[in-house]
């Protein structure tokens, strides 16, 4: 059945603007939606090869804080703000890990949360090594960002993964596609 949005309105407009979407089925029936314009992101699961190792963050994230108290182990990510998604991901990379990237293999543009959001990110797997580290990381303070960086074992992760302890979808994901494209990366060391 085809509809289409005949009316929205902003009813916030924040750090990202929500709208009420009427929406009109072919049949008549009208229903009301509250949409999330939000933008696009990216998202990076760095990796070394040679050690078996990979880059995640950590950092306050207020939803999670205000359901659990807990820290999400996630894979660094931001927003486009219009740049080019490669170089979104490199610059979140290195702002929040203090690692530059060369190389980045493109995984999928996906929607976030398509009932609500108009986000979309784009995923990505990138190689790195210990001599790519060339800042600190931590992310930007303009940005309010105390972000902690974490380099955990490839094998870690996927115990985490298959024990359901990997609570971030990006990353779940990210890994899980590593796994299936590298799965020799995973063995214990």
């Amino acid at each position: 059945m085809t509809a289409r949005i005949e009316d929205t309105h902003i009813v916030y407009d924040g750090w990202a603007t929500v709208e009420v979407a009427t929406i009109r089925f072919e049949d008549g029936f009208i229903i009301h939606r509250e949409v999330e314009n939000h933008g696009t992101a990216v998202a990076v699961l760095a990796f070394d090869s040679e050690r078996g190792v990979a880059l995640l963050t950590s950092q306050c994230r207020a939803p999670v804080l205000r359901e659990s108290g807990d820290l999400v182990l996630e894979v660094p990510a931001g927003l486009e703000e219009g740049e080019d998604p490669v170089a979104c991901a490199r610059r979140e990379v290195l702002e929040e890990t203090g690692v530059r990237l060369a190389g980045l293999t493109h995984v999928v543009r996906a929607w976030t949360m398509p009932g609500l959001s108009t986000e979309r990110c784009s995923l990505f797997l990138a190689e790195y090594r210990e001599a790519d580290r060339i800042e600190d990381g931590g992310g930007l303070d303009e940005d309010g960002e105390r972000i902690t960086v974490h380099e955990l074992p490839l094998a870690t992760l996927a115990e985490m993964a298959d024990a359901g302890r990997l609570t971030d979808l990006k990353t779940f994901a990210l890994v899980q596609t590593l796994r299936l494209q590298r799965p020799e990366l995973f063995a214990r060391r």
